[in-house]
């Protein structure tokens, strides 16, 4: 049965795009937005919380970043566990407004921490150039990977990039671009090591209700396969990675496309079930996926989806997701559920 937690809600803000990572200690640290709204970002400041619970009550909210007015202005947080223990907040910053903006106008800064959220580093400005990070990556050998897009203003397409450091972020890479296709819009990535392999998931940003599509490396991300659909329809934010019984999860906000944002189409986050077949294999009818609704915004100005999850030692899962649902404003909420809320063994 899924349990839902409020893990913080300011009914005089907007709170949205949180991300989890589950410290060496067993306490769960959120990171999330605040803003004015979704579309409106003449305020942000970056936040954190957490939880020494597993997730059933939250610390007050506490600042990370400091507060912008205008631009610039901070987006979408990221959160990564290190298997040195330390954790690592992965932000983008903004110069220009979204859609105009060019790739040097949306810069990314990491932030570490190595008490477990209580103090952070100053920010340490990368190379990467785009909005929209995925979790910084530490794949085994050490090789750091982080990812982004940019929209190229010349032609309106959506590029997927990333940077990779074999030193820990002390010289990183030039960019290789991850997803690029015509006649369609990759964005979004959440890339997840299968075997020896690396397998990115995008979000299709068309907005007519497209699955998920998703690319292979066989080379440690240097360089990638054409994108191909993968069975989970009307796909948005993927946030993908593997549970101890096996399985691939794939948290997603559904978007089923149509007159568009805001309200209407905004109100549904599912999990899935997949494996390292369906993620490796080369058409669509070859890859399967088992979906679980997660939560439903019953918002008219409905806004959710974009989420972060972790598993403890025994199994459960614990997802976080911003939702409007019964408040004034965005609201970050957590779930907890396990294996046995999508099949029974």
């Amino acid at each position: 049965m899924i349990e839902k937690f409020t893990i913080s809600r300011d009914d005089s803000i907007y709170e949205a795009f949180p991300d989890v990572a589950l410290a060496e200690s067993g306490a769960l640290v959120c990171v999330f937005a605040e803003c004015m709204h979704h579309g409106d970002r003449s305020y942000t400041r970056i936040m954190l919380a957490t939880s020494t619970d597993r997730g059933r009550s939250w610390s007050h909210k506490r600042p990370l970043t400091e507060a912008t007015k205008g631009r610039p202005w901070f987006n979408c947080p990221r959160i990564t566990a290190l298997p040195d223990g330390r954790l690592v907040v992965l932000v983008d910053k903004l110069y220009r407004e979204e859609r105009s903006a060019r790739p040097d106008d949306c810069r990314n800064f990491l932030y570490f921490s190595d008490d477990e959220g209580q103090t952070w580093s100053d920010p340490v400005r990368i190379p990467a150039l785009g909005i929209v990070p995925d979790r910084l990556l530490a794949l085994p050998g050490g090789r750091w990977i982080v990812s982004c897009h940019y929209r190229d203003v010349g032609n309106g397409d959506l590029v997927q990039r990333l940077w990779y450091s074999d030193d820990e972020g002390a010289h990183w890479s030039d960019a290789v671009v991850v997803g690029r296709e015509p006649g369609v819009d990759l964005c979004e990535v959440s890339i997840l090591p299968v075997g020896p392999s690396l397998v990115a998931l995008f979000r299709e940003n068309t907005g007519i209700g497209r699955p998920c599509y998703k690319s292979v490396s066989h080379d440690r991300g240097e360089s990638w396969s054409a994108a191909v659909p993968f069975p989970l329809p009307a796909c948005h934010r993927p946030v993908a990675g593997h549970l101890r019984e096996g399985y691939v999860l794939i948290t997603h906000r559904y978007m089923q496309g149509g007159k568009g944002w805001p309200g209407w189409p905004t109100q549904n986050l599912f999990a899935a079930l997949t494996d390292a077949e369906s993620l490796l294999s080369d058409a669509y009818h070859k890859a399967h996926t088992r979906i679980l609704p997660i939560d439903f915004d019953r918002s008219t100005q409905s806004d959710t989806g974009y989420s972060g999850w972790v598993q403890f030692d025994d199994g459960e899962i614990y997802i976080v997701n911003y939702i409007v649902d019964d408040a004034p404003n965005g609201q970050i909420r957590g779930y907890s559920l396990s294996l046995a809320d999508f099949l029974i063994a």
